[in-house]
């Protein structure tokens, strides 16, 4: 039975993640391919009323009425076994499939194509080309059923039957199709890659054959999937040839459809404008009246995100005007439901009358009877959730409380964990406001446990077109950890909360890290269980609204826990100031003193706990803004942090291993002295790489010889453990603005896991310390200590050092000429030999300010 629910939860996940791929980004699939006969190919004896049903079933399911879709289609698969046509029986069972599919009726869906395949391969006396047209379509029915019950590996091998049918009787159309919704349905598995290798494949055969409208379908499905996995510029090329060839055909339906998918790429690129032009032409372009929705809506939100109010009324105007002559459907309800969001979110940033609270809760009731009208319980599940919001909004709580629940047992129901998730986030807002602690860390504890198990759908829906992680998922754990860690009978949470709330922490980093790259690469590399610590202490701060929270683990799982209560605009403002002195030169003064008020808000509460445990060692888990700053260079008044204790950063101890480094000591060393790639010299890199030379055995590329494919070779090759980049590069919180620089070319985050692969194929050992000695975080970004993270763990390394600033001078050279003299001594710890070449520096009193030892961060595997 457990397996059963797990299963259709995956199922629903799935078509939750394409409705909302198809809401927001405007329909991806091609029409779903019915099962059909061509006129020449038709048996005549058949009987016209039940053919006249299949075209009365077809009628209803493209306008999404897929209850009476399916009730008509039973009533003709009846009369063709009466009738004896079990061709067209075998055809009509896998169209019932694709209803059952919309509706959730999962057995029923699996059940039709049993009975489809088996007819069509124990029918008598059938024309081979009939049978071989249908066994394919059903095929491809059966396929979509199999990706979305998680089975891709099967679907891709249905689906490839499918294609050798299409070839062997030469439906090359039907084979491009075919390979156009495989590499749709691989996106929204979240297998990005996979679809644009299959899209890119699909293009170059349409772009040596005539304009069809084929041909548009597989631009533009191809510059939505490089929009999603960030290739942005290359998007907006393959959707502004789409245009371009939908404009030379004769029917102009796709033009709607591109123009919007412009839009969200212009918009994603922050092209504000741009967007919003794109969103008007797509509504004025649009043949279909939900496109046209679909773009307002859109343009709607981008009003309201750049606060353009005044051209707010007449487009809501517009809208409601034209939603109340769409014709009831799944999209059009779904408009309806965003369309008041929208509303909502309007009349939270304004002082507004019009639209009232009631004329939103009408959009939204009437939603509700819509949905229940096509029995479409996910929609009227969403509807029933935003009215609740809405009554949440007023303070009607008691109506909201009860609108909540009836939203999440219906989404329960069908396992719609996508939104189960916000409408337990939502109860549980309700109950902590009247009180009800227990029952509100409950409901919270569940939606973070459904975030996790989506973790591979959240992924696969652009944020910058809807789900945005930082307003949808990321205050769920938020609010969680805030909730845990609140006094309880004693004045302070049980030992029990405290470690959970350590683990919801750690939760977050994963995910955001999964956000970072929009896919779930850490997968491989989560543990299921932390690992215990007995070399270290581990630091979780954590920033809230009222306060600052830390939490301690001290070896043998001891927790200890304290919070100031300082916002989070102090904290915030703190943390740019220190940022910004720590790169000055003149600037100590005003170091320590930023830095002493850091540290006694993380450290100095646990002062005397720490000096009893003798721990070498602090392992920070950083959070927010934080991770900008170096702990290193925190200060209590008389020392630095690093005079006391190695530091060392992770995300989160269930991803890492900590192991000492065995191996004899070889690095594979790459730089760059002369300016390249619009990036200054870096003159002192050259004796950097002599300097390492002369303490390792090293393998090294200097300026032309550092290629990414030369890079990738030798780590192939060499079986070193060290890989040491000395080259400018950037950490930032978006995955396509974090890169380092090659010769006359940037290696992005993205393409760090070609390394990875190329290890795992050739060797099984990772890398062991990554260093990248001349980066600097992003200017302005405050999360873009992220982006270490995101290096580290797509180059598979165990352990990465890197510096949050850059300085072009002699001081990097000194420190990593003591970090590798340090680093041979086998009793010493990464994080300790790091730590004593940053002593080196401090008691240099040519480098002792902190602009020339702080930067250097470990992440990762300290021991």
């Amino acid at each position: 039975m457990a397996r059963k629910k797990s299963r259709l939860g995956k199922i629903k996940r799935l078509l939750s993640v394409l409705l909302l791929l198809a809401m927001f980004l405007g329909a991806l699939f091609l029409p779903p391919t019915f099962a059909h006969m061509t006129a020449e190919n038709s048996i005549v004896q058949s009987d016209a009323l039940a053919q006249n049903l299949v075209e009365q079933g077809r009628k209803l399911y493209e306008v999404e009425r897929f209850a009476e879709a399916a009730t008509i289609w039973q009533q003709a698969i009846s009369a063709f076994k009466a009738n004896g046509d079990q061709l067209r029986q075998a055809m009509t069972l896998g169209n019932l499939s694709l209803a059952n599919q919309q509706l959730g009726r999962w057995s029923q869906a699996e059940g039709a194509i049993a009975q489809s395949l088996n007819l069509l391969q124990t029918a008598q006396n059938l024309d081979p080309k009939d049978r071989f047209q249908i066994y394919a379509q059903v095929l491809d029915i059966q396929g979509r059923l199999q990706l979305a019950q998680s089975k891709a590996e099967d679907a891709l091998n249905t689906w490839q039957q499918a294609v050798d049918i299409y070839t062997k009787i030469g439906n090359q159309q039907a084979v491009l199709q075919n390979h156009i919704n495989q590499a749709q349905a691989l996106q929204a598995l979240g297998f990005y890659r996979q679809a644009e290798k299959t899209l890119e494949e699909s293009t170059k055969i349409l772009q040596t054959q005539p304009n069809s409208p084929v041909k548009v379908t597989g631009l533009r499905s191809l510059g939505n999937v490089l929009q999603v996995t960030g290739d942005l510029e290359q998007s907006r090329q393959k959707l502004q040839q789409s245009l371009e060839v939908a404009s030379s055909l004769p029917d102009k339906q796709a033009t709607g459809d591109i123009l919007l998918s412009l839009g969200n790429t212009v918009r994603a690129l922050g092209q504000t404008q741009q967007a919003i032009d794109y969103y008007q032409k797509a509504a004025s372009a649009a043949f279909s009246p939900i496109t046209r929705i679909q773009a307002q809506v859109n343009q709607l939100r981008l009003l309201l995100k750049t606060k353009q109010f005044k051209d707010f009324p007449a487009l809501l105007s517009q809208i409601q005007t034209q939603l109340a002559d769409l014709p009831a459907s799944r999209t059009a309800i779904s408009a309806r439901i965003n369309f008041a969001e929208s509303l909502t979110q309007f009349k939270k940033d304004t002082t507004a009358d019009t639209p009232s609270w009631l004329d939103i809760a009408q959009i939204l009731s009437t939603a509700v009877q819509q949905a229940k009208s096509l029995q479409d319980r996910r929609t009227e599940s969403y509807a029933l959730g935003v009215l609740g919001e809405v009554y949440e909004q007023t303070q009607q709580r008691s109506d909201a409380q009860n609108l909540t629940q009836q939203a999440l047992l219906m989404a329960q129901a069908i396992d719609a964990k996508d939104i189960a998730y916000r409408w337990q986030w939502q109860l549980g807002r309700l109950l902590k406001n009247k009180g009800d602690i227990k029952g509100a860390t409950l409901a919270y504890t569940e939606a973070v446990n459904n975030l996790q198990a989506l973790r591979n759908d959240l992924v696969a829906v652009n944020p910058e077109v809807k789900f945005s992680f930082r307003d949808e998922v990321e205050p769920v754990y938020r609010e969680l950890v805030q909730l845990l860690l609140q006094p309880g009978e004693n004045s302070e949470p049980s030992q029990k909360n405290i470690e959970k709330a350590s683990n919801t922490i750690e939760l977050l980093q994963v995910a955001e890290l999964d956000n970072f790259f929009r896919n779930t690469c850490l997968n491989a590399q989560i543990s299921s269980k932390k690992q215990d610590q007995t070399t270290a202490a581990v630091i979780y701060p954590f920033i809230l609204p009222d306060r600052l929270e830390v939490i301690l683990q001290l070896p043998q799982k001891r927790w200890l826990h304290y919070a100031t209560a300082v916002g989070e605009e102090e904290v915030r403002s703190t943390l740019k100031q220190l940022q910004e002195n720590l790169t000055k030169p003149h600037t100590r003064r005003q170091i320590q003193s930023l830095s002493q008020k850091v540290y006694n808000w993380l450290i100095k509460p646990a002062e005397a706990d720490l000096a009893d445990s003798k721990v070498p060692t602090l392992v920070f888990v950083l959070d927010r803004y934080l991770r900008n700053i170096p702990m290193a260079a925190l200060y209590d008044g008389k020392q630095y942090l690093i005079e006391k204790y190695a530091i060392a950063l992770t995300p989160g101890l269930q991803l890492i291993e900590p192991k000492p480094l065995h191996k004899e000591l070889k690095a594979i060393v790459a730089g760059l002295s002369e300016p390249s790639s619009g990036f200054s010299a870096l003159p002192n890199v050259k004796l950097e790489l002599e300097e390492i030379r002369s303490q390792v055995p090293s393998s090294i590329l200097l300026n032309q010889e550092f290629t990414r494919s030369a890079l990738q070779n030798r780590i192939n090759s060499l079986s070193f453990p060290v890989v040491h980049l000395a080259t400018h590069g950037q950490f930032s919180s978006k995955a396509e603005e974090t890169f380092i620089v090659a010769w006359k070319d940037r290696i992005y985050v993205k393409q760090f896991n070609q390394l990875v692969r190329t290890i795992e194929q050739n060797r099984p050992e990772a890398i062991e310390l990554l260093i990248l000695s001349a980066c600097q975080t992003a200017a302005g970004d405050e999360r873009a200590g992220l982006g270490i993270a995101g290096v580290a763990f797509q180059a598979g390394a165990r352990s990465t050092i890197a510096s949050l600033w850059n300085l072009d001078d002699e001081s990097s050279t000194v420190l990593m000429s003591h970090f590798y003299q340090e680093l041979a001594n086998k009793k010493l710890t990464k994080a300790e030999a790091l730590r004593r070449a940053q002593l080196a520096l401090l008691r240099n009193s040519k480098y002792e300010r902190p602009m020339y030892w702080a930067p250097y961060v470990l992440l990762g595997n300290w021991l």
